[in-house]
């Protein structure tokens, strides 16, 4: 947090006060010079490079009235302190992003990417090289779902040697992702092999898992978190989770990917911005290495360095040059 802004001068509301405070003050704060959603809209693209549509108009005031109410402040006064204070800006970011996903959402790309580690390891064995990690990178990862399908694939295979990182630009939906707790609409969601890889969770352990993390994670995820399963502990040593803006130009990590999943992500951006996300994701592709994007998304990329893969099912790239 940036020290211009005492920590005394924000006014924490407990969550189960802001409802009732909505419904009082959403008529005043509405009123406030700073409740102009084109100039919200236009805050949020130059952080993120989200274009949040006209359609989400109310969603985006909502966040905002959500955001200012929960630390005690008026529109005018968050849009004031929101460039010198990295808490309001992510707990705006958490509450106006949509964190839609589901487990297996597109299985041919899940099945695509366990025969690419599959291979991989297999051409390792014959080699006798164990030394090199199949690194695999779930981009806007959300509350998790894609990155544990892929971990529940890959090990459901017994593969080895290979590490799964999930970013997004949310600190609330990662640290769900990281307690990997879901409901019974998700675990229907999983195929049969990968049921192996849930566990029945006790309240005990909901409670105990809810009390890692600090006071605004807490607040903002404990309720929610709780689940009727958990992912089995026995993928977590391969999978990692970090908070990423794919706008910013310095990568999550310095290793070369051999799978890139961006899935649903990029119809959010303008063209232009898409180039830009694509062109880093090429370089941190690596050479062989696959992009997988969403069936009909970004269809007007046409780069020198990779080339699309024939597949009926698959949007997917291959790195053919640096």
């Amino acid at each position: 947090m940036n020290h211009h802004i005492q920590k005394g001068s924000i006014h924490i509301i407990e969550a189960t006060s802001i409802d009732s405070l909505m419904q009082d003050n959403v008529k005043m704060i509405r009123h406030d010079d700073y409740s102009d959603t084109r100039q919200w809209q236009r805050y949020i693209e130059c952080e993120i490079g989200f274009i949040l549509p006209n359609i989400q108009c109310n969603w985006l005031e909502n966040a905002v009235i959500h955001t200012a109410l929960f630390y005690g402040l008026t529109t005018v006064q968050l849009w004031q302190q929101l460039p010198f204070n990295n808490e309001l800006r992510q707990h705006l970011l958490d509450k106006v992003l949509i964190h839609e996903s589901r487990f297996f959402r597109h299985l041919p790309s899940i099945n695509f990417v366990t025969e690419c580690a599959e291979q991989h390891q297999r051409r390792k064995w014959i080699a006798a090289d164990t030394s090199e990690m199949f690194h695999i990178w779930s981009v806007g990862c959300a509350s998790g779902q894609e990155t544990w399908s892929l971990a529940m694939s890959l090990a459901a295979k017994q593969l080895s040697n290979y590490t799964i990182l999930g970013t997004d630009v949310s600190q609330q939906v990662l640290a769900k992702a990281r307690l990997g707790q879901y409901d019974a609409k998700q675990q229907s969601l999983i195929p049969p092999y990968c049921q192996q890889f849930v566990q029945p969770l006790s309240p005990a352990i909901m409670a105990d898992e809810a009390s890692i993390g600090n006071t605004y994670l807490n607040r903002t995820t404990a309720r929610s978190s709780y689940g009727y399963w958990q992912v089995a502990a026995t993928l977590k040593s391969q999978v990692r989770f970090a908070l990423h803006n794919i706008m910013d130009e310095k990568p999550p990590t310095a290793h070369l990917q051999q799978v890139i999943v961006c899935q649903n992500m990029l119809l959010y951006f303008r063209k232009f911005d898409q180039r830009d996300i694509l062109a880093r994701l090429s370089k941190q592709c690596a050479l062989g290495g696959y992009i997988i994007l969403a069936p009909g998304e970004a269809l007007f990329w046409r780069p020198s360095n990779m080339r699309r893969i024939a597949h009926p099912h698959l949007n997917a790239w291959q790195k053919i040059s640096t």
